[in-house]
């Protein structure tokens, strides 16, 4: 069966005057069912408010645009309310509770990328609200809900009816929200646009991976994340996950060129990318991009905490590890045709700096 990786751009689901959600739909990207992973965004306009909700999938949250503020209660314990800005990532565990506001007159827009193999639906994100026209407590009886919290049935009906909206509100431009507490980012979210950097090559890119040491949330969410910059017209190493891990992918800026082969040597994709692009690259396929002159950045989770990842050019790629003689039966080359090969890339890694 052959498959359709091409990127997609999400699609609003619902919104409002306070903002509106978006959502990848597996219909549209294939391989979202089949590797079970989960993409929406969030869009709050000025005082937009995404009501308190769970859902049915662990998730990284990213933030692409924007600052405000995201409440997070993980199962039994207090609630956390974090200060956001461009470039958070947020590990979101199951069960968790999250709310979101933006009090700036900059859109904030948060992306979320998650694993859907426990979801309603392979591939879709299903999210439970606690409030609003869709509330959870809307399909409880009026007598359910008063004795479970304890109020008079009238006072139950007026919490329950009164938010009549779904999802998203826009707040009165008076109202107070809970103001962002000290420490309660510390564990909770990296900023990886001031991370220290996990690879930095002049010229090529620069790399800031989300896992376990540094984010170790991401253990109870079971995915590793991070975030690439590649310069202009630079280009990202032919490589593919060892560990049997989904790669997905999320244009954050720029654009450029992508190249993925499969088995048999078959060239799966090849197409242009742009920022707000979505593509998903199967187990073992090997994946290469090229930036345009602007570069192009990209934000990925990878479905294991600790990715791992082989390179097929540079430095540290097998082929250096290779020995001589085996490179001249494996190309069918003479000693001279290997040695020219061998001799280039002997400095450079994983990013490559455009040519002279």
């Amino acid at each position: 069966m052959d498959l359709d990786l091409t990127p997609k751009l999400a699609k609003q689901v619902y919104g409002g005057d306070g903002g509106s959600y978006h959502a990848w739909c597996p219909n549209e990207l294939p391989m979202l069912k089949e590797g079970n992973i989960g993409g929406a965004k969030l869009a709050l306009s000025k005082n937009g408010f995404a009501l308190p909700r769970y859902s049915d999938s662990a998730k990284v949250a990213y933030v692409l645009q924007g600052s405000g503020v995201a409440g997070i209660v993980l199962p039994e314990k207090e609630e956390k309310v974090l200060a956001i800005k461009t470039g958070d990532a947020i590990a979101l565990p199951f069960g968790v509770v999250t709310w979101w506001y933006n009090k700036e007159d900059t859109e904030l827009v948060i992306l979320f990328l998650g694993d859907t193999k426990t979801a309603h639906k392979a591939g879709s994100f299903t999210d439970m609200y606690l409030t609003g026209s869709n509330g959870i407590f809307t399909g409880f009886s009026t007598e359910f809900v008063s004795r479970a919290w304890n109020v008079e049935e009238s006072v139950a009906k007026t919490l329950v009816s009164s938010q009549t909206a779904q999802g998203i509100v826009k707040l009165d431009a008076g109202f107070q929200m809970p103001e962002p507490k000290q420490g309660h980012r510390d564990g909770m979210v990296l900023n990886c646009l001031e991370a220290p950097l996990d690879v930095d090559i002049k010229g090529g890119g620069k790399v800031v991976v989300l896992n376990t040491k540094n984010l170790p949330l991401v253990g109870e969410v079971g995915l590793g994340a991070d975030l690439v910059r590649l310069n202009g017209s630079a280009m990202c190493s032919p490589g593919f996950s060892c560990d049997s891990a989904l790669q997905v992918t999320y244009i954050v800026r720029g654009s450029g060129r992508v190249q993925v082969v499969g088995p048999d040597g078959k060239r799966v994709l090849e197409t242009h990318i742009k920022a707000g692009n979505l593509f998903i690259v199967p187990r073992f396929f090997v994946v290469s991009k090229i930036g345009d002159p602007d570069g192009m950045d990209w934000f990925s989770i990878i479905t294991t905490p600790n990715p791992i990842f082989t390179h097929l050019a540079g430095r540290t790629s097998v082929w250096k590890a290779l020995s001589p003689q085996v490179l001249q039966a494996a190309f069918k080359v003479s000693p001279d045709v290997e040695k020219q090969f061998s001799s280039k890339r002997t400095a450079e890694e994983i990013f490559f700096p455009p040519p002279n």
